[in-house]
């Protein structure tokens, strides 16, 4: 069946630049999907020892949201990236399957960080969405929730029974779930301005972990848009 969406042609066998220019394109994608694995492990280890876990209640709050953000949800779409992922041996469907696992563990890690922040701030007797940072945590807890029920309706399908084809679905389903990670990332960045991390990390390294979080966003974004928006054919 002939489409209507044209695609980016690969260069020519033996056209020396166009050649180049691909390796030194997929190359560059290769990196940066591999730099994106370190900075997601690297946040979430640094923000966890910086959290001194069991000190204090608030000290779960960074190490469970840090792992279900910075890295179950970072590694639950970067497993699909044919380029530099860990698991690129695996098939589609296996990669289905460790894909719902991080999420569930996501779920489970983001409902514990806000039960911890929430009964923090019961006992020390403090307002609950005073800031910015709250307020974006909830919209992203909130947003995480549509976003696995609307993956329920991708797993099962025939049982919901939906009026959309299975094709569209996965285009909302993957949509929607780069918007959750966008507003992951944008409360991840609020959260160095927040009192306790503004008095533990000063100085360069403060700039280091604001800036960090937004490279593996750029490359989700570039992975699902490369994958999901057709591209216009280029002209020489």
């Amino acid at each position: 069946m002939p489409s209507d969406v044209e695609y980016s042609p690969l260069p020519a066998e033996g056209s020396g630049s166009g050649v180049h220019d691909f390796w030194l394109y997929v190359w560059m994608r290769r990196f940066s999907v591999i730099a994106s694995h370190v900075i997601a492990l690297g946040l979430t280890l640094l923000i966890s020892l910086l959290s001194r876990p069991g000190t204090s209640l608030f000290s779960w709050h960074p190490v469970c949201m840090s792992f279900a953000y910075c890295l179950c949800l970072t590694e639950g779409v970067l497993l699909f990236s044919a380029e530099g992922s860990p698991f690129c041996f695996k098939s589609r469907q296996g990669k289905v399957r460790l894909h719902w696992f991080l999420q569930t563990l996501l779920l489970v890690a983001s409902t514990t960080g806000a039960a911890f922040i929430v009964a923090s701030k019961n006992v020390s007797d403090l307002p609950h969405l005073a800031s910015w940072h709250s307020l974006l945590g909830v919209g992203t807890l909130s947003s995480t929730l549509f976003q696995l029920a609307a993956g329920l309706c991708l797993l099962f399908p025939k049982c919901m029974r939906l009026p959309v084809s299975p094709q569209r679905l996965k285009l909302y389903h993957a949509t929607c779930g780069l918007l959750v990670y966008l507003l992951a990332t944008a409360t991840v960045v609020s959260a160095m301005f927040s009192d306790w991390f503004s008095a533990t990390v000063r100085g360069a390294a403060w700039w280091a972990f604001l800036l960090l979080p937004l490279f593996p966003a750029a490359v989700v974004m570039n992975q699902i848009t490369n994958a999901y928006l057709p591209r216009k054919k280029i002209s020489s």
